[in-house]
This record gives C-alpha cells, structure tokens and sequence, in this order.
C-alpha cells in the first residue's frame, strides 16, 4: 500500500497475470467512510467497573479537520466515564454493503475527548447540527453538551485482506470521495436494475464465472464486487476505464464498460 495522501492510491492484488486495479488510499477510504456514517459505537473507559470498556452507540459530527463532535448528557454513563477518563475509541462500520458484515469497510478511531471550550460552541453547533439536524430539539437542554475527539491513532479494516494503521496526518490531509453523497443511491440502482449487467462486467474485467454479482462499494477509481460462481461467493475490485469526478461521469464509465463487455 502506498502512503496515504489526499489524492494518492494503492493497489488491490489481482490474480494470475492481470495488472493491479487502482483504489483510494486507506486515508481517503477513512475519511469518506467518516463522512458517509453518521453514528458509531463510543468505547470509554468505566467509571464503574474500573478500566473496563464500556461501548455506547453514538451519533456525531465532524468538524473541518475530520475530528468527531459529540453532543452529550451529563446524565449518559459515557459521560461520567469521558470526565474520568477521555480516553476512548469511535468504531465506524459501513452499513450499505449488504451480504457478509466482515466484508465491509470498518475502522476504529481512537482519541482523547474532551469538553469543547466556550468560544467554540457557536462553530462546533452549527457544523454538528449540519449532520444531525434531529439533536436540534435537545442541543439546549442544560445538562447536554459539546465533547470533541482528539484523534491520536487509526485502524481501518476495508474487507477480507485489506488492513491497517493510518496516520492521523494522512487522515487530516485525505479528502471525501466526489461519490461519497451518491455512491448509496448508484449501489442500489446498480444492483436492483442492472444485475445482468453486473454479472457481465464481473466475468469480463474479473476473468470469473459469475452466476451473480452485486456492487458493495463504489469510488472514483473503480467498484467493489461480490461475486457467487461455482458455490462459491467472493470479492473483487473492478476499476473504472478512468476516474470520475461525479454522479453522471460515473454513470457514463459504467455504460462505456458495459457497452465494451458486450462488445
């Protein structure tokens, strides 16, 4: 895997002799994938049953940098374990992929979180209630407030094989997939109108002989695939022709890719 950067990619191993398919870097898989979620499990540290982990589901935020925003009672246990301890981790898994869950992208970003300072709140709320706009009927109740995760280390795990630490500096300097907005509505209009289409594009750019295929991720350099040939069910990596910038310029690659199978 190459070092992450904001524009940089590594490669997925193809099989026999075929060349390596290009895919973001894990920074940029991160990142998009922090992006697209709006809750995940909060690990903090009990203040109950000392130093074991205690896991909350948690919705957040993210402000420019990419670090999560947490709008929190003084009444949650996660509460009292933060002002303890800060402690913690926010586990972030896909939820979209459909099929097998240790198929899809997950990673764990672990932090120091703390209260926001008073001459943040105006900015913190605003970006918070940018992404959780139902938290609006409770962010003035007086016992709730604003914690921010200081990331310190990141683990990414993007499916059967692909694994590892990112540096915080990568995550910081990757940037959100152009598809990240779209990529739920193109897997499911793909997969629920196009399955032939699929199971063609899989046999021909993966050189398997598919009997079922279905997009579980896509990005600006290609797509995930599960496959079922043979009794048996996989996944590859399908890279675009050349890489898009948007929705439509991603409906064109896999129409040309489509049209080129036929052919």
């Amino acid at each position: 895997m190459t070092k992450s950067t904001s524009r940089s990619h590594g490669y997925t191993t193809s099989s026999g002799n075929e060349p390596p398919v290009p895919e973001p870097s894990y920074a940029e898989r991160v990142r998009t994938l922090v992006y697209r979620s709006r809750a995940g499990t909060l690990s903090t540290l009990s203040a109950v049953h000392t130093d074991w982990p205690f896991g909350s589901l948690m919705p957040y935020g993210l402000d420019e940098k990419g670090r999560p925003l947490f709008l929190i009672s003084t009444m949650a246990m996660h509460t009292h374990n933060l002002i303890r301890d800060g402690r913690a981790s926010l586990f972030i898994s896909q939820t979209d992929s459909g099929g097998d869950p240790l198929d899809a992208s997950r990673v764990s970003l672990m932090g120091e979180t703390s209260k926001v300072q008073e001459d943040q709140l105006s900015e913190v709320r605003e970006l918070y209630l940018t992404r959780y706009q139902n938290a609006s009927y409770w962010v003035d109740f007086d016992d709730f407030s604003f914690y921010r995760m200081e990331i310190k280390d990141i683990y990414f795990v993007g499916g059967f094989g692909a694994m590892g630490w990112v540096t915080v500096s990568d995550y910081y300097g990757a940037e959100v997939d152009p598809l990240a907005d779209s990529a739920a509505g193109i897997i499911q209009h793909m997969n629920q109108d196009h399955a032939d289409s699929l199971v063609l594009l899989a046999k021909i750019f993966s050189k398997k002989d598919a009997e079922e295929a279905s997009i579980t991720s896509v990005d600006r350099l290609g797509f995930q695939i599960r496959i079922k040939a043979n009794d048996e069910v996989f996944s590859r990596r399908i890279g675009f022709l050349r890489e898009v910038k948007n929705t439509e310029e991603c409906r064109e690659v896999i129409v040309q890719m489509v049209g080129q199978a036929r052919g």
